[in-house]
C-alpha cells in the first residue's frame, strides 16, 4: 500500500471542495498553515491541523518532513494534444514573420500537416513520445490530464492516437482522460464534404469508440473556416446519444456563437474562449459550463488573451490548460502559465490556482474525486520548495516544484 505522512507543511493549500468553483469561490483556497496530511492506501486519509495529533503508526509509513514548503493538490491539465507525430518548427517561424495561423492551415499547413506526420508513424513511435512527455509533465507538477485525438482525421489513425493513450494511462503514473476529437479539422480528403466528414465521425467513428471505451468525451473545433455552429450542434448532440460527455474548442479565431453553443447543449467545458461574447459568458456562467483557458496559446500565436477576469466576475466557473500540442503551443511549462494568467489574464494567485487544481478537475468531469486535499480523495500532491503557493507567478518562468506525489506515492523528487 502507498502509505504516506506529509507533516509540518508551510501551508496546505486545500483547494478543497468536491465540485468547481465559480465566480469569487475561485479566490478561497482553505489554506492550513503547518499542516499535515495523510495518505492511507493512496487515498487521504487525514487533514490535520496544527496541534492534532498524528492517528496512525509512522512506521508503516513514509514520513516527508515538509517544514517551510507548501503542499498543494496535483495540477490537473484538462486540455492537451500530447500524441501527435512530427513537429511544426517551420510554421511557427512563419507565423514571427506575420502569417496568422488561420492563413497557415488554409494552405495545407496547421493541424493537417500534424495529421499526414501521425498516420505515418507507428503506434510504438507515438507511444515513446507520448511517454517523454508525461514525464516532463510530471517535473511540473501535473498529475492528472486530458488527452485528445484529433491527429488521424481517419478511421486508423484516431483509433491509434486513443489506443496509444489507453495504454500509456495503464503504463504511467499520470492519469490521462481520453478525448476523441475526430472534428478536429477537415483532412484533405474530405475538403468540401464537411458535412459528409461530420456524418462519417457520427455514424462510423462514434460507434467503434464508444464500443472500445476508448473516450469518454468528444470535441470539435467549432471556428470559421472548420466546423459551423450547426454542424457542430449536430455532431454533438449525436456524441450524448452515443452516452459522450461534450467538449468545444469555442470562439478562438472569430466570435461564431461557440459559448453560447456550450450553454445551450450543457457542455462539461468550451475551450479556448478568446472571442467569447458577453452574451456567451453569461450563458456559460447560468448553465454551469468550465470556461477553460489557454494562455500559453494565445501567447504562442501572439493574439489577446480571454477574458478570464471578467468570465470570473461573471461568475463562471473558470479552469486553465496548457493546451500542449505541436502547433500553437508546443509546451507544457506550468510556471509560464501561472505567470500570464496572473499578469496578463489578470487572475488572482488564488484564482490560478483554483483553475488549475479542482476547476481544471470539474473541466474533465474529476473534481470528485481529485483537485483538492480533502479526505477520501485520490492521494495526488505537489510540494514546492518555498512556503506559499503565492511563489508560483511570483517566481516567474522557474519550476518550483520540488516532489510529485501519485496515489501516495513519491513519482518525482529533486532531493
Amino acid at each position: 500500500m502507498n502509505n504516506l505522512i506529509i507533516k509540518n507543511a508551510a501551508q496546505v493549500v486545500t483547494c478543497s471542495g468536491f465540485t468547481g468553483k465559480r465566480g469569487k469561490e475561485m479566490g478561497d483556497l482553505h489554506v492550513i498553515e503547518n499542516g499535515t496530511v495523510i495518505v492511507t492506501g493512496s487515498i487521504i486519509s487525514h487533514v490535520l491541523r496544527p496541534g492534532e495529533e498524528i492517528p496512525v503508526s509512522e512506521p508503516d509509513y513514509t514520513v516527508i518532513d515538509a517544514t517551510g514548503k507548501a503542499l498543494l493538490p496535483g495540477f490537473v491539465d484538462p486540455h492537451t494534444h500530447f500524441v501527435f507525430g512530427g513537429y511544426r518548427e517551420e510554421e511557427f517561424s512563419w507565423r514571427m514573420r506575420g502569417d496568422s495561423y488561420m492563413d497557415i492551415m488554409n494552405r495545407g499547413g496547421g493541424i493537417v500537416n500534424t495529421a499526414r506526420a501521425t498516420r505515418e508513424a507507428t503506434e510504438e513511435e507515438l507511444m515513446d513520445s507520448g511517454r517523454q512527455r508525461l514525464d516532463a509533465m510530471i517535473r511540473l507538477g501535473i498529475t492528472t490530464m486530458e488527452g485528445k485525438s484529433g491527429y488521424g482525421l481517419d478511421r486508423e489513425t484516431e483509433l491509434k492516437q486513443l489506443r496509444v493513450m489507453r495504454r500509456l494511462n495503464g503504463t504511467h503514473p499520470v492519469d490521462i482522460i481520453p478525448t476523441f476529437m475526430g472534428a478536429h479539422a477537415v483532412p484533405e480528403e474530405w475538403k468540401g464534404k464537411e458535412d459528409e466528414f461530420i456524418d462519417f465521425n457520427i455514424c462510423e467513428m462514434f460507434p467503434l469508440v464508444a464500443r472500445e471505451q476508448l473516450a469518454e468525451a468528444v470535441d470539435i473545433f467549432c471556428e470559421k473556416g472548420v466546423f459551423s455552429v450547426e454542424q457542430s450542434r449536430r455532431y454533438l448532440m449525436a456524441a450524448r446519444e452515443r452516452g459522450f460527455l461534450l467538449k468545444m474548442h469555442a470562439d478562438e479565431i472569430v466570435p461564431l456563437g461557440g459559448a453560447e453553443l456550450a450553454a445551450e447543449l450543457h457542455c462539461v467545458s468550451a475551450d479556448h474562449l478568446l472571442q467569447a461574447s458577453d452574451e456567451g459568458i453569461q450563458a456559460m456562467a447560468e448553465a454551469g459550463v468550465v470556461a477553460t483557458l489557454l494562455p500559453l496559446t494565445a501567447f504562442s500565436l501572439r493574439e489577446k488573451y480571454a477574458r478570464g477576469r471578467e468570465m470570473i466576475d461573471a461568475d463562471c466557473m473558470v479552469a486553465l490548460a496548457t493546451d500542449l500540442n505541436p502547433g500553437s503551443s508546443f509546451t507544457a511549462s506550468v510556471p509560464l502559465l501561472f505567470a500570464i494568467a496572473c499578469i496578463y489574464m489578470q487572475l488572482s494567485p488564488e484564482e490560478a490556482l483554483t483553475a488549475f487544481t479542482i476547476n481544471s478537475a470539474a473541466a474533465i468531469n474529476r473534481a470528485d474525486r481529485i483537485g483538492s486535499i480533502d479526505v477520501g480523495k485520490q492521494g495526488d500532491l505537489v510540494l514546492l520548495q518555498f512556503p506559499s503557493y503565492k511563489f508560483l507567478p511570483y517566481h516567474v518562468g522557474m519550476n518550483i516544484v520540488e516532489t510529485v506525489i501519485k496515489r501516495g506515492k513519491i513519482i518525482f523528487s529533486m532531493c
